[in-house]
């Protein structure tokens, strides 16, 4: 399991097709501060139907992009 999955679950959970959180609201999520690891972990969401789009080091927010699903 990676120290990631509660992050991905959380936003397979909430559904929406885009979903900003602060540092300090993954850091609640996860129950620890992201880190640069965070940069080679990312491509996990992808399995829980999102992709990191945007990593904003100024406002302190990661941004989730649901992936389009073809029918």
């Amino acid at each position: 399991m990676s120290k990631y999955e509660p992050l991905w679950r959380y936003l397979k959970s909430e559904g929406g097709d885009s979903l900003k959180l602060s540092y300090a609201e993954i850091k609640n999520i996860l129950g620890f501060d992201i880190d640069h690891s965070f940069l080679t972990y990312k491509k996990e969401a992808i399995n829980y139907g999102y992709e990191v789009g945007k990593i904003s080091l100024k406002e302190k927010t990661v941004t989730f992009v649901k992936l389009a699903i073809d029918n």
